[in-house]
């Protein structure tokens, strides 16, 4: 039986780049959303992966990844959407989950054939691996308000975009369908 997925995306992060104070009120506005998935993934027999950029730092691991963003800018928009123990975590370097990460290997060994996709920013890293999602055959969704921007007209765009041109399924995140075949009242 094939499963569901729900991907973090870049959730951890030190917000220490040009637009990150942009970023910041739209990730403090996604954040119940995507904590609240994060917490129904595990009801629901949804898997949890984080996938995140490593920013460079090769040699990191997802603790020091996460420490290294609790001593940054905005702490209080990691914590509550930090990995656990039980949650597997991929690092990556570029904007899509999939470019050089082992992620499509995993999803195939777990028999995952949709992803949910929730983090941030959705008019970069959300849109291009929701491409490269629908381009490897995954049926995919994105909970609007789960999905954090820098600029509004372009997530609203990246999200047409992920609807009309690749087949997502564009919700808000009390309607997402984590488990396989269910349907959420």
């Amino acid at each position: 039986m094939a499963g569901t997925a729900l991907i973090v995306v870049d959730m951890v992060n030190a917000y220490d780049f040009e637009d990150a104070e942009r970023l910041a009120p739209s990730v403090e506005a996604a954040l119940p959303a995507m904590r609240s998935l994060v917490d129904r993934a595990a009801d629901d027999d949804a898997l949890t992966i984080y996938v995140n950029d490593n920013f460079g730092a090769w040699r990191s691991n997802r603790d020091e990844l996460v420490q290294s963003a609790m001593e940054g800018r905005h702490p209080h928009l990691v914590e509550p959407i930090s990995p656990q123990e039980h949650h597997l975590f991929v690092v990556k370097a570029r904007h899509s989950i999939f470019y050089q990460t082992p992620l499509e290997y995993l999803l195939e060994q777990k028999e995952v054939d949709r992803l949910v996709l929730v983090g941030q920013v959705t008019e970069q890293c959300i849109l291009y691996s929701a491409l490269d999602a629908h381009v490897r055959h995954f049926d995919v969704v994105v909970p609007r308000d789960a999905v954090a921007h820098i600029h509004e007209e372009l997530a609203e765009a990246a999200l047409t975009m992920m609807e009309r041109n690749m087949g997502a399924e564009i919700c808000d995140a009390r309607d997402c369908r984590l488990r396989a075949g269910a349907a959420r009242a």
